[in-house]
């Protein structure tokens, strides 16, 4: 959606440049002028305006310069759940540090930022709504219906975000504003019947294909409904989408739905809007604004690289010692699904807390191929810069860890084309961030075959994404071969006997194949296990970041959520009708 963000801000900029005021009168109406700057709504009801209304509700999926309300989910999803921790120094952003150990309070501006960041994506979208029911007579029937099932698709995405991090929010449509009872509306209404309304809605009336690549289509709108089902446990509902949506389903550019062959060509700039590409965040590189870039993964590069790597700063969101532990596989290329995998002569070798110029060799042991596609280790090669040479790229190893992030990492190569160097940070990318991706979707198929379908199916969709993962073309390689001894398999049938066995295969699949995507804590949740599996990496990991771990508890009934942030209640009052009511166990 590169020509999506560039073209809708053209519009908006081209529609602030364009006014003028010409008057004549010889009473006191020319005393009335209107803002400098300032758009009115009749200036936004041509087909041009709301387009850009539209594309400036595309725009904040990033957050746009708020980076806790990205739907990267990478502080909320994958910190949260265990993937990373927040890396780099203690003191930089120290606002996050709490909720890695689970201590959040409602007065926090991490907190505030996510709520706000993502009801100004509903506040765009219910503006794109209320613009059609005005909209000028060069806005076509079939205009106004594709533009308001993807404002509702938007919406819809919003509000799961949401709900998934707050659970009680206040539900605002279009027809809501300030001056008609916005500030009187709770949040004590059931706010998942809302997003499937919106999302049923996008599915009925949106294309299958589009003109621009990044905006959604019925395909897509198909595959998030499927995923809000899954996330209220509705298997039956999920399944049959998840089903059309494998056998069926095209991107918006038309490209039939698959995995690509290499699963590190799932994060090249080069290759955005691939087959498996369902919605993305679009971004681009060299626009004249790094907002139009991949701002919201600025931070989290190796520190201190120099020309040597990318970024240069500033080591946040490094993965934990626990998810590296994961990615060990057994003699015949199985995951340790026994939860061995930490046990002493299985944990990954690991160079902590040793100096770059301390000698060190990596895991000669059987690992899944993905480990180096998705963490920086040190002696293995990073991408097409170097090979990573430790606590040299680390911001601070005794408070985050050996490790750096990768995935979403540019090239060497890319330098200057796909990565752009206009502002403090070489950090800003033209790479798009996956909402969902079809190893997402084939995962999430196997988990609703599994409670409502067919054990074998589940197997079928499971090895589809462990196959992609096996294939030796798509090996991190140095030296002229594989930089480490990677050994993986697909599952036999006895994995998926049961159903208990083979949802362990499935939930650890989603584990390796997603990691530091921002899924892990939600699907922690959805699954019921966040307390143990939480409480476990928190326990083991401190064993290396005592300082920054030690101690730290989820606590069950409370830590699935957020609280609401305190700034939100103070604005309605402690009493009257539009009170907002405190998440449980926080004050």
């Amino acid at each position: 959606m590169k020509n999506i963000s560039l073209k809708g801000w053209a519009i908006i900029a081209s529609v602030t440049a364009g006014l003028t005021l010409v008057g004549v009168s010889c009473n006191d109406d020319f005393l009335e002028i209107p803002a400098t700057g300032q758009i009115s709504e009749a200036q936004l009801t041509s087909k041009a305006g709301i387009e850009g209304a539209l594309i400036a509700t595309y725009s904040v999926l990033n957050g746009r310069n708020n980076r806790m309300a990205s739907a990267s989910n990478w502080v909320w999803g994958s910190i949260r759940g265990g993937d990373a921790n927040k890396g780099t120094d203690p003191g930089d952003f120290s606002d996050i540090n709490p909720i890695q150990r689970f201590e959040t309070l409602p007065t926090q501006g991490v907190i505030r930022d996510s709520w706000r960041g993502n009801f100004e994506g509903v506040a765009r979208a219910n503006n794109v709504l209320r613009l059609l029911e005005k909209a000028d007579p060069d806005v076509t029937a079939a205009d106004k219906k594709r533009i308001s099932a993807e404002a509702r698709f938007l919406r819809a995405h919003f509000y799961f975000q949401l709900v998934r991090n707050f659970a009680n929010v206040p539900i605002v449509t279009e027809a809501d504003d300030y001056g008609t009872g916005i500030e009187l509306i709770k949040n004590d209404k059931p706010v998942y019947p809302f997003i499937e309304e919106d999302m049923k809605y996008a599915v009925a009336n949106l294309p299958a294909t589009q003109g621009a690549v990044g905006r959604a289509n019925s395909w897509a709108a198909k595959a998030y409904l499927g995923k809000i089902y899954l996330q209220q446990k509705k298997y039956a509902e999920a399944l049959p989408i998840f089903t059309d949506v494998i056998n069926n389903g095209v991107t918006a550019g038309g490209k039939k739905y698959g995995l690509v062959p290499k699963y590190a060509d799932i994060f090249k700039a080069s290759n955005d809007n691939n087959q498996e590409s369902v919605f993305a965040i679009q971004n681009a590189a060299n626009t004249g604004s790094v907002n139009n870039a991949f701002p919201d993964f600025d931070l989290n590069y190796p520190y201190n690289t120099g020309p040597s790597g990318p970024g240069n700063c500033c080591g946040f969101f490094q993965p934990s010692f626990e998810l590296v532990n994961s990615f060990r596989t057994n003699a015949t290329g199985l995951p340790l699904l026994d939860g061995t995998y930490n046990d002493a002569g299985k944990a990954v070798k690991v160079d902590f807390p040793l100096k770059s110029a301390d000698p060190f060799t990596p895991d000669a042991g059987n690992l899944d191929p993905r480990l180096d596609h998705s963490v920086g280790r040190r002696g293995i090669m990073y991408l097409d810069w170097q090979p990573h040479p430790g606590a040299d790229w680390i911001r601070n190893p005794a408070n985050g860890g050996p490790y750096s992030p990768k995935k979403f990492t540019y090239y060497k190569s890319d330098r200057g084309s796909l990565q752009d160097n206009s502002s403090w940070t070489p950090g800003y990318t033209a790479l798009n961030f996956p909402i969902i991706r079809f190893a997402d979707v084939l995962l999430m198929a196997a988990e609703a075959e599994i409670e409502a379908g067919s054990l074998a199916k589940a197997m079928e969709y499971t090895n589809m994404v462990r196959r992609r993962a096996a294939n030796p073309d798509g090996y991190v390689m140095q030296d002229g071969k594989p930089a480490a001894k990677y050994t993986i398999m697909e599952y036999p049938a006895a994995q998926f006997a049961t159903k208990e066995s083979a949802r362990t295969a499935v939930r650890f699949e989603r584990k390796l194949e997603l990691s530091g995507e921002g899924h892990r804590f939600y699907d922690l949740v959805r699954y019921g296990t966040a307390e143990t599996v939480l409480n476990n990496y928190l326990t083991y990991d401190s064993k290396f970041l005592p300082t920054t771990l030690g101690g730290a508890r989820f606590t069950a009934g409370k830590d699935e959520i957020l609280p609401i942030p305190q700034d939100e209640i103070d604005l309605r009052g402690a009493e009257g009708p539009g009170t907002l009511k405190q998440n449980p166990g926080y004050k």
